[in-house]
């Protein structure tokens, strides 16, 4: 008879990733909980490289050895995958002459930097001016891309409103790639200007591409993270946020300062100051006290609203999966749903976007053919 997986926290997932020398003696019901659980948290490919650095792959039972080095194959694979569709984006805007900045993953990747050990990837994400758009799309589309929405209003919404045009999709390959103009949507509280971000981008050697400065590379991720409606990747991304922090601190002793700077600069010290303060409680980054304190001044959270915050973010950051959830989850999530979209746009606009978005998703699953 198969036991069931037994619970574990989230906190189990963080110290197996940060620690993986104290899973040697880890029973094979408990291996089965934190594989499901790595796996939801799309965390698998970086445990599965912590346990290979650590030199422990030998130590861990046959079962189990399977799935990490599936994972290894895969997370290997998907990073060439991402180099190679990189350049095939590149030949395709090589002639534009313009500024095209990588984002995330392919960003992470293509300067080598530690937060692409052991990463999963899915689209590839560019910046672009918003003057350049029209030029950037009409290339990719000669080169194979098309967008994939059809419907008028996502059209209508992607364009006007948010701070990207709607995905494209390649015709043979079936690769995705998500061409933004800037970081936030046009209709949320603070969109930072994208003419700063541009302007401090860096070359990446060997490619046409640029990658944000490493201060901005941070900012980029804290707020992408702390503006998400859906948090299916938070754990993840709050790894990603500790290995650019951890890197970029021990290249420069002028980081910090630098970092505090330009969240201020492009007015997005808020979300900064979370990834700051939730990175540092679960994953135990080291942040300077001073830093700390700046940025909350900044930010301009009261205490009240931090514990708010604390109630809902220390548990929606946690894996989405039922091992690690406890009675209050589901609410924080939905919490982290409504801030998420509040902070995208204005009550009027959003009432009436979800509104629509309702009405359409009833309507397609209550219809029927005849």
């Amino acid at each position: 008879m198969t036991r069931s997986p037994i619970r574990i926290s989230g906190h189990d997932l963080v110290q197996a990733l940060k620690f993986p020398q104290r899973l040697g003696a880890t029973h094979l019901q408990y291996w089965d909980s934190l594989l499901r659980v790595a796996k939801r948290a799309n965390l698998l490919g970086r445990l599965a490289e912590g346990i290979h650095q650590a030199g422990l792959t030998n130590d861990v039972p046959a079962q189990v050895g399977i799935h990490l080095d599936s994972a290894r194959i895969l997370t290997a694979h998907q990073r060439e995958a991402i180099e190679w569709e990189s350049r095939h984006i590149g030949k395709a805007l090589a002639s534009l002459g313009t500024p095209a900045i990588l984002l995330k993953g392919a960003a992470y990747v293509l300067t080598g930097r530690r937060a692409a050990t052991g990463r999963l990837f899915g689209d590839v994400d560019i910046l672009v001016p918003r003057q350049a758009l029209n030029q950037t799309e009409a290339a990719l589309m000669l080169h194979g891309w098309v967008s994939g929405h059809q419907d008028s209003y996502d059209e209508h919404y992607y364009r006007k409103w948010m701070h990207e045009i709607p995905p494209m999709t390649h015709r043979t390959r079936g690769t995705i790639i998500d061409v933004h103009h800037n970081i936030l949507p046009l209709t949320s509280r603070n969109p930072p200007n994208p003419e700063l971000l541009i302007g401090a981008s860096q070359p990446i050697l060997h490619t046409i591409f640029r990658s944000l400065c490493p201060a901005d590379m941070v900012i980029h991720s804290a707020t992408h993270l702390f503006h998400e409606s859906e948090l299916q990747n938070g754990l993840r991304d709050l790894f990603d946020l500790d290995a650019l922090l951890t890197e970029f601190s021990a290249q420069s002793t002028n980081f910090w300062h630098e970092l505090e700077e330009r969240s201020e600069m492009l007015g997005l010290a808020a979300p900064l100051y979370l990834a700051l303060r939730y990175t540092s409680r679960i994953l135990g980054t080291e942040v300077p006290e001073p830093t700390r304190a700046a940025l909350q001044r900044a930010a301009g959270f009261s205490k009240s609203s931090l514990g708010a915050l604390d109630g809902i973010y220390l548990r929606a950051l946690m894996p989405d999966h039922p091992l690690c959830a406890d009675a209050l989850t589901a609410s924080a999530r939905a919490a982290v749903y409504l801030r998420g979209h509040s902070l995208r746009m204005p009550l009027r606009l959003l009432t009436v976007h979800l509104g629509r978005k309702f009405l359409i998703r009833m309507f397609r699953n209550t219809s029927r053919s005849v």
